[in-house]
């Protein structure tokens, strides 16, 4: 997306509730306080997926005290300045946080820290739109996404977004991109693996400025990388030990149930058990935060896009089953002092204390 213009609805793998029911599981370690770092929120045709759809899912079991709200290209304006339509998307999510708040002291903080679309390759106008986004936000704007995920293959593009290559490195991007750091707003990075190398050349030239790797680095199991994991996964690990040399760099751990990682599980009989999705995000997981550390890394739940394969509960019983050998300062980390620190929600841990 560039220009701030209104995206095309966006089109996931769908969502089978009928198919997720026929797997139940008792929720482990319910009192693991969690902040789920990425989720979205969205009402497309066919497609809707709003607050109640997501407590629904948070009140399976699990103790999740808040979240942070991922753009999506929901609810932009439909005139108006081309660079300001997004900032619709943010006042919809600062509603929706006022909405979850208002359930009182015990209720799961929905979108207590907002992450902005905000078109960067307009340079140093981006200011403008930043100002805008942080009015609309009502105190909760905490970064900002520009999705560059490309690749020249389309059979190997699990993003339904359209970006320009190599948009990282444009001039234009990065003169945007400086205004970040100087308001303390972190960057949500979303690219393939193919990509990272991109990634690493801009963190080494803003040092001063948080930026957050989403989906554990966009490995590509798809199309032309279909059938190839291993050879994938030694240059995934080889891109994501660089960037995490980057001390500004963080990671959220999850979008394993993205069609893009080439797992299939959409595809079985039944949903898989949290066991099932341990034992194939586990090279990943145990990869990416040996390199960064626990103190850097976050799982995410990536909803409702990851509901396409595994239901809420069973998403976070894995992680709780992968994180399950790690030590309790490691552990508070994975679940929610690392997004705490990274988005500034340290009130969501005192609060739930």
């Amino acid at each position: 997306m560039i220009s701030g213009d209104q995206p095309p609805a966006r089109s996931h793998l769908p969502i089978r509730p009928d198919w997720l029911a026929r797997r139940g599981e008792a929720i482990l370690d319910p009192g693991q306080v969690i902040i789920d770092p990425h989720h979205h929120l969205w009402d497309h045709p066919g497609n809707r997926y709003l607050l109640p759809d997501f407590l629904a899912d948070a009140g399976s079991g699990h103790r999740i005290a808040g979240t942070v709200y991922i753009e999506c290209g929901s609810m932009y304006r439909q005139d108006g300045d081309p660079l300001l339509r997004p900032v619709g998307e943010t006042s919809f999510a600062a509603g929706i946080a006022s909405a979850a708040a208002a359930g009182g002291r015990d209720a799961c903080r929905v979108a207590a820290g907002i992450v902005a679309h905000v078109d960067l390759l307009a340079g140093d106008d981006a200011a403008r739109a930043l100002d805008a986004h942080e009015a609309a936000a009502g105190g909760r704007l905490r970064g900002v996404r520009n999705i560059s995920a490309w690749h020249p293959d389309p059979a190997a593009r699990g993003s339904l977004a359209d970006p320009p290559p190599g948009m990282l490195g444009e001039p234009a991007f990065r003169r945007g991109f400086a205004h970040l750091g100087r308001r303390g707003l972190a960057f949500d990075a979303w690219m393939y693996h193919t990509q990272l190398d991109e990634l690493l050349a801009l963190a080494r030239a803003f040092p001063g400025t948080r930026i957050v790797l989403g989906h554990a680095g966009g490995a590509i199991g798809i199309g032309p990388y279909a059938g190839r994991r291993d050879e994938v996964f030694a240059a995934w690990r080889a891109s994501i030990r660089a960037l995490a040399a980057c001390p500004n760099v963080h990671a959220k751990v999850g979008g394993f149930g993205m069609r893009l990682y080439g797992f299939g599980f959409h595809e079985l009989p039944e949903p898989p058990p949290s066991q099932q999705l341990a034992e194939a995000w586990r090279p990943y997981v145990d990869a990416i935060v040996e390199a960064f550390g626990a103190h850097r890394c976050m799982f995410e739940s990536n909803f409702p896009v990851d509901k396409a394969m595994s239901s809420y509960a069973a998403t976070w019983n894995a992680f709780k089953r992968l994180a399950a050998g790690a030590s309790a300062q490691e552990r508070a980390d994975l679940f929610a002092g690392t997004a705490a620190r990274v988005y500034a929600l340290g009130h969501l841990l005192s609060q739930d204390a």
